[in-house]
């Protein structure tokens, strides 16, 4: 099967230039990061997550493992397995928000994925190797971001060497009659006539004035002229199931025999220096080590979080989209389990990557899942469903609360909004009887009751500068509660 390639035009770096490889080593990055403790990994999740303690705690100890096991000698590490964990709730109850408060914790790689995002090998869509290459990327980019830093200071001087070379090129020999072959010939002082001599002494003054001045940023809003090179990257159309790797070595291919065009651009000394110093960054560092380095942190303490697995549960009748279902666990077994998977950078293990798998569960059961799949998770976590405490807690304690998020947007208008303890009450309590009334969609029900309870005031914020509005208990039943007795409407609405 066959896809249509076409070249879309996007700019690249600059022209390429001469280099040296900077001699740096890379660090064992799987001997760094996730040195928190499980109560300091609970206690940070603590600020932005109400409840739900169990699942922290196994998430935490989970993580910590990570880090224990690059501890131990060569031969027990071999050995040690990380245990999956799944974790199991109602919508709305803090399961993806676990998964990406950890993503910001944690320094190892971690990916966020969709279960139903996948379908089996050889139907149209994404396979499940997929996630791996997504992971090795995402190490990629933590592996390269630590290098750039390294060495951030060797690329800055190159960058405003040439800088200083785009606002007073360096001095060039006059050339005699008859001696244009001479043109680049490297020269001495004693080659030179004393009036040369003087030229390239006031010349090379000059330079060092400019570089001061660069140094002092007296010169960051002058403009220089940049060539730069544009590539014709390759796109690949005409999903090949089963084939995304096929796919990456076509763009590769292509992209060597791609057309190329140089373009000439304006910008600012500030904004070419950033742009020098990426391009800089990019040559100092060696990519087959770093390449290797992220592979290896992927394979050690890469996290790949599984969400909505409950959705790739087959009904009874095996029919449809429910093959595709089954044809899924039975192609994330193996990964789960502990293959090799090819990408673009070399083969990746996934016998210690750690799995957390999520899902709600409403029509169907974890013990519906491939009795295969099922062991790979042996720690299940079963989240709760929310309170009303649960409701009031949410709304006043994370860093992060609504009523936190709509004070911040209000004051942009110079308006404040003022949440008074029994108007807090009020809302927790509408979102618990509606839960109960209706579908219960858990923390994400407040977001629909706030949002309707003061659209009017969001929409008149403009006009009432300076006012200060008082959130109690009867504003929010002005606004909430003849919603609240139309069921019909509600189940709409909210």
């Amino acid at each position: 099967m066959c896809g249509i390639v076409l070249f879309q035009v996007a700019e690249n770096k600059f022209l390429e230039t001469t280099w040296t490889p900077c001699p740096f080593r890379l660090i064992d990055y799987t001997k760094t990061d996730m040195e928190l403790t499980p109560r300091q990994i609970v206690a940070e999740l603590d600020k932005h997550i109400v409840g739900q303690d169990e699942a922290k705690r196994s998430v935490a100890i989970a993580v910590r493992n990570r880090w224990r096991r690059q501890q131990v000698d060569e031969t027990m590490k071999k050995e040690i397995s990380p245990k999956n964990i799944m974790m199991i709730g109602p919508t709305g109850v803090g399961k993806t928000e676990i998964a990406r408060r950890l993503a910001t914790l944690t320094g190892a790689p971690f990916i966020k994925i969709e279960a139903t995002k996948y379908t089996e090998v050889g139907y149209y869509g994404r396979d499940v190797e997929s996630m791996v290459r997504e992971l090795v990327e995402n190490a990629l980019g933590i592996v390269r971001n630590t290098e750039r830093e390294k060495v951030q200071e060797e690329a800055l001087k190159r960058a405003n060497d040439r800088l200083v070379d785009m606002l007073l090129p360096p001095h060039t020999r006059m050339r005699k009659p008859f001696d244009e072959d001479d043109e680049d010939e490297e020269y001495d002082n004693e080659d030179l006539s004393d009036a040369e001599l003087v030229r390239k002494v006031k010349h090379d003054r000059n330079r060092e004035k400019i570089r001061t001045m660069l140094d002092a940023g007296q010169m960051e809003e002058r403009i220089v002229s940049v060539v730069s090179e544009t590539r014709a990257i390759p796109m690949v159309m005409g999903n090949i199931p089963g084939m995304e790797s096929m796919e990456l070595d076509l763009q590769e291919m292509f992209s060597k025999i791609a057309p190329k065009s140089t373009t000439r651009r304006e910008l600012t000394v500030k904004e070419a220096r950033e742009f020098l110093i990426e391009q800089e960054s990019d040559q100092l560092l060696n990519k087959d080590k770093i390449q290797s380095a992220a592979i290896e942190l992927a394979e050690n303490l890469g996290i790949i979080f599984i969400d909505e697995i409950d959705k790739i549960v087959a009904s009874e009748k095996q029919h449809g989209a429910d093959v595709s279902r089954q044809g899924v666990q039975r192609d994330l077994l193996p990964i789960v389990e502990g293959t090799t998977i090819q990408t673009k950078y070399g083969y990746v293990k996934t016998d210690h990557v750690l799995f957390i798998a999520a899902g709600a569960f409403h029509r169907a059961s974890p013990s519906d899942l491939m009795p295969e799949l099922q062991g790979r998770f042996p720690i299940r976590v079963e989240l709760k469903d929310l309170t009303k405490d649960d409701f009031v807690r949410i709304l006043t304690e994370p860093d992060g609360s609504l009523t936190k998020q709509y004070y911040a947007l209000m004051q942009t208008e110079q308006v404040t909004l003022q949440f008074e303890e029994d108007g807090i009450d009020a809302l927790a309590g509408y979102a618990f009887s509606i839960n109960q009334k209706m579908q219960n969609i858990g923390a994400r029900r407040l977001y629909t009751i706030i949002e309707r309870m003061l659209e009017e005031l969001s929409f008149d914020a403009p006009d009432r500068s300076g006012e200060t509005v008082i959130v109690n208990a009867e504003y929010v039943r002005q606004r909430i509660d003849e919603l609240c007795k139309d069921e019909d409407l509600s189940k709409f609405i909210l």
